[in-house]
């Protein structure tokens, strides 16, 4: 059996399903010519999946570090099985393949700009130096990198910590400019609004969504203490607050703030939260949905029971480019890196 570019050859079950769909892949250390070893340093399990497995365990530091454990034993992957989602990983390329195209060289520290959903996976450590309390997760044991897997070499004026977490929603920034950017090309400076602004996708993509050259920004927070953070950093021309599990509460407070939004970017981590981004976009706006705790079939369904003429975009994570322009807005948006740091600090 020869290699396949997109990584078929590590699927162990089911056959004829890519590696994200598979329930177990082989993640054993061997490369093929075209594969890419990585010796793990540290783990970024995305919002969604971290939030469930705490939820889940009370909190508990070590069942949730015991699930992660038996998830990735289990799997040959990280991929929480209530949420689907995973996350990405930092580490030294310990190993690359003659034929990779990845034009990555052992030594070099790099970040998997790919979901650890399809990432094969070991852990040798049993997370011995992670309490189970934060999303980031120190590890050791090896990742293994396709042909077609993205990944990006770690800045050297950047802690590989603050790295991690800026390219694990690179694609948040980068898909919100883009779409700001159409509207402005069609001479229209849009209304943006942001819920979940004052986390990581969140900020990044105001922050975005001002270069790209929106009208007004606003962002949503359900909580106080949020919502001070996200003042004092200056990212958005209004912060307000608001449950967005609420759909009218959602829509009055971005009408209230100067919406209904153009364009309306879900960034956070809770589930429930489709039919309040759809009321409160404007007809004829655009949806972008980056929250791995989204129904889409609730977004569909709710849109067309309102009767919403409203564009919805599913954020991928991948948009070309998207890693170096987060970095760019890290570097020059104080009120971003200084929410990233504290949030870091906090963890």
């Amino acid at each position: 059996m020869s290699s396949s570019p997109v990584g078929l050859h590590r699927v162990l079950a089911p056959s004829g399903v890519l590696p994200q769909a598979a329930e177990k892949l082989d993640a054993r250390p061997a490369i093929w010519p075209d594969e890419v070893r990585i010796a793990v340093e540290r783990l970024n399990l995305d919002a969604a999946s971290y939030r469930q497995l705490a939820e889940a365990h009370g909190g508990d530091g070590t069942a949730i570090r015991r699930a992660v454990l038996d998830i990735v034993e289990t799997r040959g992957k990280m991929q929480n099985p209530v949420t689907g989602s995973g996350g990405m990983l930092v580490g030294v390329v310990d190993e690359a393949g003659p034929e990779s195209p990845l034009g990555v060289k052992p030594g070099d520290r790099v970040a998997t700009l790919v979901s650890l959903t399809l990432t094969p996976l070991q852990i040798t450590d049993g997370l011995e130096d992670w309490d189970g309390k934060s999303e980031q997760v120190p590890a050791r044991g090896h990742a293994i990198l396709f042909a077609r897997s993205i990944v990006a070499k770690l800045p050297d004026d950047l802690k590989p910590e603050l790295s991690l977490a800026v390219m694990d929603v690179c694609g948040a920034p980068a898909l919100t400019a883009r779409v700001v950017r159409s509207y402005v090309d069609k001479g229209t400076k849009p209304v943006v609004s942001v819920i979940g602004g004052a986390g990581k996708s969140g900020s990044l993509s105001l922050a975005a969504a001002r270069h790209a050259g929106a009208a007004r920004t606003i962002g949503v927070v359900p909580v106080q203490y949020e919502k001070d953070r996200l003042d004092g950093a200056g990212l958005a021309d209004v912060v307000t607050l608001a449950d967005a599990r609420d759909p009218v509460a959602l829509a009055e407070a971005v009408e209230a703030a100067g919406g209904p939004a153009d364009i309306t970017v879900v960034c956070v981590d809770v589930p429930g939260c489709e039919h309040g981004a759809v009321l409160s976009t404007a007809a004829g706006g655009t949806v972008i949905f980056f929250s791995m705790a989204t129904s889409f079939s609730a977004a569909a369904l709710g849109a067309e029971g309102l009767a919403a003429d409203v564009t919805m975009l599913v954020g991928n994570g991948y948009v070309p480019g998207h890693a170096e322009y987060a970095m760019e807005l890290l570097r020059s948006e104080p009120g971003v890196r200084g929410l990233f740091e504290s949030r870091l600090a906090e963890d």
